[in-house]
């Protein structure tokens, strides 16, 4: 049989054959030791295209094959230094949902998502929810980050989940798509699923006003159909983003205004720190480059150096 990964528990797996069963499933495990040896946690993520087996017991199948894939998005491993863990397989596109408080998610978290999206070639759109929440200050302020990165090519969207502003505009970048949902714990991405269909009923959690930080409500990552050929991966909470194998002299080719500007710095391995003739510099300074931009492109180059 064939089917599709829709929820990863990390030892038991849930399989939709295309035939539209729904089967736990487990991986033989020789596919678990060739990725350990590749420095992978996870062998399968959800979205990975299979190819399974019934076991004597009817509702369990034996995955027998992992098809290639087209695309995946991975991050540093929490627990295993060094090693990478895939947060999903075969997307079309990753949404962050992001919140300005409750808790909030700052501009550094946001661009390393957007780099980790651009190094997997995946296309990737900031989602701004609980817009409820701001006062007209707040709002008008973000409207200048929203210049910003749309001035990148991204996509940057308002969404409430309580009040649905944005969620139409939502529906038509999710319409006919496979969607990963990424963010910190508490931004909302179970409430946004609820409201884009209510009958899923997904478990949400208020926030704690005391460290205004996220509750955990997503365990696993899980795939959902929200309309004929529509699905969204809901994902755990991601507290810290580290990025994997990416050179350091690489890192540039994924921030589009620095990318733009490959080839015009003095030296060809320029890393746009303090060498002379850096033209990525020189932006920085008369207002080319972002200073926020450009301070989340240090961090990363600091974060890949500690980890030599």
């Amino acid at each position: 049989m064939k089917g599709t990964i829709i929820k990863s528990t990390g030892s038991w797996y849930v399989v939709e054959t295309t035939d539209g069963q729904i089967l736990k499933g487990r991986l033989r495990g020789k596919f678990k030791q060739a990725h350990e040896q590749k420095g992978i946690t996870n062998p399968l993520a959800v979205g990975d295209n299979v190819e399974c087996e019934k076991e004597h017991e009817q509702e369990v199948v034996s995955i027998t094959k992992i098809e290639p894939r087209e695309n995946y998005i991975i991050r540093k491993s929490v627990h295993k230094r060094g090693q990478g863990h895939m947060i999903a397989a075969n997307v079309d596109q990753a949404l962050l949902v992001a919140t300005l408080s409750q808790p909030r998610t700052s501009l550094g978290f946001v661009d390393r998502f957007l780099v980790a999206a651009e190094s997997f070639g995946i296309e990737a759109v900031v989602v701004l929810n609980k817009l409820d929440l701001l006062d007209a200050q707040e709002a008008e302020a973000l409207k200048a980050t929203e210049t910003l990165y749309e001035s990148l090519g991204y996509r940057f969207i308002f969404t409430s989940a309580l009040t649905g502003e944005g969620m139409e505009e939502m529906k038509e970048i999710l319409n006919g798509r496979i969607t990963l949902l990424s963010g910190h714990s508490g931004v909302g991405k179970s409430s946004l699923i609820n409201t884009l269909k209510p009958g899923l009923d997904l478990r949400t959690a208020m926030i704690s006003d005391f460290a205004n930080k996220g509750v955990h409500t997503t365990t696993f990552a899980e795939r959902f159909p929200l309309w004929e050929g529509t699905y969204i991966i809901d994902t755990p909470g991601i507290k810290e983003l580290g990025l994997l194998d990416i050179d350091k002299y690489e890192l540039s080719h994924f921030f589009p205004e620095m990318r733009a500007m490959l080839g015009e710095c003095r030296f060809g391995n320029c890393g746009h720190t303090n060498e002379p003739g850096c033209k990525v510099r020189d932006k920085v300074e008369n207002g080319g480059v972002a200073i926020s931009r450009y301070q989340s492109y240090l961090s990363m180059l600091a974060d890949e150096d500690s980890h030599r």
